[in-house]
């Protein structure tokens, strides 16, 4: 037999390895439930999920805030799912750098252009106090803590202030700081228990969401709740619980359901998402804050769970038609993008109302966020070979210095819609 595999042709060599691995079944990745693949249906929920905020903001849903909310559940879902796989086809090695230089790549181009582009558009056409807090703010955004800075500032979101542009990046730097403290987490508990390490990351992500919902009723205030809507530490378990849906722990039950089960089995936490979002208002709601935030996480995280093991079930079709799937694509500059272009031309623009402001101002978004995925971050993220290693990291540093002087020069040259000039004196950091 050896001697036969010697002299085999490569042809013959590649179909025996084939013929080997099939015998020999599934991967440590594979039967851990993290293959590699693709599935539209989160896409879709993904473009229910900005749709959702995009007509929040509008004022048309009061209850579409919830979108942040499974925004925060598949990036828990997703980026788990990517640093358990990569271990597994690793030995349980883990690459961080690479791991931030793609969350670089992928979140900073489109954040750089659109805060950039927001504080010269707040100058040019908003109110000197529109230009005066997005010049304030955008230090903070740019450092990931816009969330700590909107709740020392006791700047409510649920008021959509009219004269902050930045306010709805604070989920940003909720995920941003979850990103840089879960990767190096999960590696930690994987080295610690080699035999049942991703056992480890299911555990610590269940106890962290218990703890962080508990933290979240306990500290929360029925007449402002910016601090445990906006805090990582209350906010937190909506990511953990993503995380924990892409576990063995939870992928490994999942699959032991036949496809049309898990399917019909979706349809129960896509009704309570329903409700929730068709009852939520936002406001006056201290329920959400005691335990509503928590169920509506948890029944997104096991849609996800059952919708990536069963995609081709009706609502998986449903959720993978392309309107929604594009929209998806759309997802992070279109969140990035939507809120300044609100508050800007509903003060500078057209006077509209109704369903014909809403269509003029979520289409212009929507056309604002392609071209920025066609024209600046797909080619960073898939193209650009300047983007990787030094020159990726000098690329970077000399995005953050334009925008450090462009927050230096504006003050001084930029007249505000009024025609004042904005007082630099007043320009410091609180």
């Amino acid at each position: 037999m050896v001697s036969e595999m010697k002299t085999a042709s490569p042809a013959a060599r590649r179909r025996n390895a084939r013929a080997s691995r099939r015998r020999a079944g599934p991967g440590p990745a594979a039967r851990s439930g993290s293959r590699r693949s693709h599935v539209p249906a989160l896409d879709g929920l993904r473009g229910l999920a900005v749709l959702g905020v995009l007509l929040f903001h509008l004022g048309d849903f009061p209850g579409g805030f919830l979108g942040v909310d499974l925004f925060f559940v598949l990036s828990g879902f997703l980026i788990t799912g990517l640093l358990l796989r990569e271990a597994g086809e690793n030995g349980g090695r883990i690459d961080l750098v690479a791991f931030w230089g793609r969350r670089a790549r992928r979140l900073m181009p489109a954040l750089a252009l659109a805060l950039g582009s927001a504080m010269v558009l707040a100058s040019v056409l908003g109110t000197a106090a529109m230009a005066r807090f997005a010049h304030q703010d955008a230090p903070w955004v740019v450092a990931n803590l816009a969330n700590w800075h909107f709740i020392d500032a006791q700047v409510g979101y649920f008021q959509a202030n009219p004269t902050r542009v930045f306010t709805h990046l604070w989920s940003i730097a909720v995920e941003e700081q979850f990103y840089l403290l879960w990767p190096p987490l999960v590696l930690l508990l994987l080295r610690l228990r080699r035999t049942a390490g991703a056992g480890a990351v299911a555990g610590v992500a269940l106890v962290g969401a218990l703890v962080s919902a508990a933290l979240m009723a306990l500290l929360v205030d029925p007449m402002d709740t910016t601090r445990v809507y906006e805090g990582t530490d209350t906010r937190v378990f909506a990511l953990l619980l993503g995380a924990l849906a892409a576990t063995p722990a939870v992928r490994l039950r999942v699959a032991r359901l036949p496809g049309p089960a898990a399917g019909r089995l979706a349809l129960i936490p896509a009704g309570l998402l329903a409700a929730g979002w068709a009852l939520a208002s936002g406001t006056g709601q201290i329920v959400l804050f005691r335990g509503g935030l928590l169920l509506h996480s948890a029944a997104a995280a096991a849609l996800i769970a059952l919708l990536a093991h069963a995609p081709a079930s009706p609502l998986g079709r449903v959720l993978s038609r392309r309107p929604l799937t594009v929209l998806g694509g759309l997802s992070y500059g279109l969140y990035l993008w939507h809120w300044p272009l609100i508050l800007l031309l509903d003060h500078a623009g057209p006077r509209l109302d109704g369903w014909v402001r809403t269509l003029w101002l979520g289409g212009l978004a929507v056309a604002v966020a392609a071209c920025s995925k066609a024209l600046l971050e797909d080619p960073v993220r898939y193209r650009a070979r300047w983007a990787h290693g030094r020159p990726g990291v000098l690329a970077a540093v000399s995005t953050l210095a334009a925008l450090a002087a462009l927050w230096l020069v504006l003050p001084l040259i930029a007249p505000t819609a009024s025609g004042a000039v904005v007082d630099v004196t007043q320009l410091s950091l609180p």
